[in-house]
């Protein structure tokens, strides 16, 4: 007898890549049933997987189904254990086991979360190291693409404004999914720039500043012929010791900023885009210093992503992930005409919008498409980036960190 596990979270060449928040899958028995066959789904591989009947935030490593001897599909639920993620694909996976202990389906998975930088193993960060360089390809990937979506002449469609978090969140998100177009084990790494990461900082990673200003990598890195406006190599000195956090507040300040999205985001003085994320920017010298030419850096990719990852925590700890709940979102009073600061306003650049006050160039084309979800679609809405675990219902974005859990409302549990 056999069993068929379908998981729909696949990428092209079929590997299951899974996150903390539950996806439907199904088990039947293709081969061998006379009746129903009672069978156990069991996490297999060094990872730990959470099944349940329904979507769930309290799966257990077990389950007991029932299937029809027909091969008529059974439906269940499945997701990464929190707290463990995969470091590579296939150190997950669903069994199907029989009564006797046999096992009857297999299907290999990696639980792909976004981790803190400084965890990472080689393996891991070397993986990450070549999908980004293979995006820059010398400058003339499509990682100029992205550059170009963050100069100076488009700055007032994401900064300054309450658009920050999600089009960052957005612009984050396109990024990862392009570096997994490359590699589909790869997630963007944090740099949790409260804490010290030394690792981070050195010719192995993303570079040991000189005194040349130029960072300097070990032989044959795959950042080592990094060019961005036809400029090679990256330039970036740190302003805080290598073996100290940066100059900013810490999380538990960053948590404190607000109980509502204003003034946790909005506030002129010591709202979020000004401290952590303004003081992580000029705890450096270099191109990463100025919003206008931060992106020819590509630690700018990593100091968003703990950026955003501080703003999810700030949903969670806050319960403002309904983009549509009392105090998840303030709109601008001062911009009540401002096209991309509402919530149903679509956003720039994938939009493809050139109408003033936008830019006269929208480059790319719409978002990047993921195999494990619909969401957020090609041209994204600001309301779209707000729950991304899809807490209150539709597609989740498929991105999950280390240290924030999939919990569900007490209104959907």
């Amino acid at each position: 007898m056999t069993v068929e596990i379908n998981i729909p979270s696949a990428d092209e060449q079929g590997r299951v890549f899974l996150t903390w928040v539950p996806v439907k899958a199904t088990a039947r028995v293709t081969s061998g049933g006379a009746g129903p066959v009672g069978i156990t789904l069991r996490s297999a591989g060094t990872v730990g997987l959470v099944f349940d009947r329904v979507r769930s935030d309290h799966g257990t490593a077990t389950l007991h189904l029932d299937l029809p001897g027909d091969g008529t599909p059974t439906s269940f639920w499945v997701a990464g254990e929190f707290g463990k993620p995969s470091s590579n694909f296939g150190d997950a996976a669903v069994q199907a086991v029989a009564t006797d202990g046999s096992v009857l389906g297999s299907t290999a998975a990696m639980v792909r979360i976004r981790k803190n930088a400084a965890t990472l193993s080689a393996p891991e960060r070397d993986r990450f190291l070549t999908a980004i360089g293979t995006l820059n390809a010398r400058g003339q990937g499509p990682y100029g693409t992205f550059l170009d979506m963050h100069v100076s002449r488009t700055l007032n469609e994401m900064h300054g404004n309450v658009a920050f978090p999600p089009w960052h969140r957005g612009y984050v998100l396109d990024l990862e999914r392009a570096l997994q177009d490359i590699d589909s084990t790869v997630t963007l790494p944090y740099w949790r720039f409260d804490q010290p990461a030394p690792s981070l900082f050195t010719a192995a990673f993303m570079g040991q500043s000189t005194n040349t200003g130029r960072v300097q990598f070990t032989p044959g890195h795959p950042l080592e012929n990094w060019v961005t406006v036809n400029r090679p190599g990256i330039t970036r000195s740190l302003r805080f010791r290598i073996n100290a956090p940066a100059n900013v507040i810490d999380e538990a300040a960053t948590m404190g900023l607000g109980n509502d999205y204003d003034p946790f985001q909005t506030d002129e003085d010591q709202g979020f885009e000004i401290d952590p994320h303004g003081t992580a920017h000029t705890s450096f010298g270099g191109p990463i210093n100025n919003p206008a030419t931060a992106v020819q850096d590509p630690l700018f990719f990593m100091l968003h992503c703990n950026v955003d990852r501080l703003w999810a925590k700030w949903q969670w700890v806050k319960h403002h992930t309904d983009a549509n709940g009392a105090g998840s979102f303030a709109p601008d009073p001062q911009q009540p005409n401002r096209i991309g600061y509402r919530l149903r306003d679509t956003m720039w650049p994938w939009n493809g919008d050139t109408n003033p006050p936008r830019p006269s160039t929208a480059p790319g084309s719409g978002f990047t498409k993921s195999p494990l979800t619909a969401a957020p679609g090609t041209q994204p809405k600001l309301q779209d980036m707000f729950d991304y675990q899809a807490l209150v219902g539709g597609d989740y974005l498929g991105f999950g960190y280390d240290d924030v859990p999939f919990e569900l409302p007490a209104a959907v549990a």
